[in-house]
């Protein structure tokens, strides 16, 4: 036990030792430092500066796409019209009389609403718009969604 005390201590001896700055180092650097001053030398350089220009930043304008609420499935028109790839959905029944009933409403207000269905869950999809891009689409749904809050963006497969 005694003998691992004194390797511990001498360690630590050495180590503080080790670490300590010597005097003579700093001495050296600063009559080295005081010699160039008394003779007139200077290790100083002229520095250049170059103006800045300034730059006037570029105001670009990102119109957001909401994708949070955009799905994609086959539909089968019920009525014969036609749609198109992005489809405004503003109700889903079980029923064909109750979407036939909502299709009404909205054409009562001016819109070309039809009435669709998913083949694969047979859901019936009330679409009041029908647009080739999707900006057109995310407006039209925006302002139904005072109205129907549940609006939604439909992406049709093909």
């Amino acid at each position: 036990m005694k003998k691992f005390s004194f390797g511990i201590a001498l360690l630590a001896a050495i180590a503080l030792v080790g670490c300590k700055s010597s005097e003579s180092s700093y001495k050296k650097a600063y009559e080295k430092a005081k010699a160039q001053e008394l003779s007139g030398q200077t290790t100083t350089q002229p520095v250049t500066v170059t103006p800045v220009q300034t730059v006037t930043p570029v105001q670009q304008t990102v119109t957001p796409v909401d994708n949070s609420d955009l799905r994609t499935e086959r539909l089968n028109v019920m009525a014969g019209g036609t749609l198109k790839s992005y489809n405004v959905v503003c109700g889903s029944f079980k029923s064909l009389d109750n979407a036939n009933n909502l299709r009404s409403t909205l054409q009562g207000k001016g819109y070309n609403a039809q009435v669709a269905q998913n083949p694969d869950t047979g859901m019936y999809r009330v679409i009041a718009s029908s647009f080739d891009d999707r900006g057109s689409a995310v407006s039209s749904r925006d302002a139904l969604r005072a109205t129907y809050p549940d609006a939604w963006i439909l992406l049709r497969a093909y």
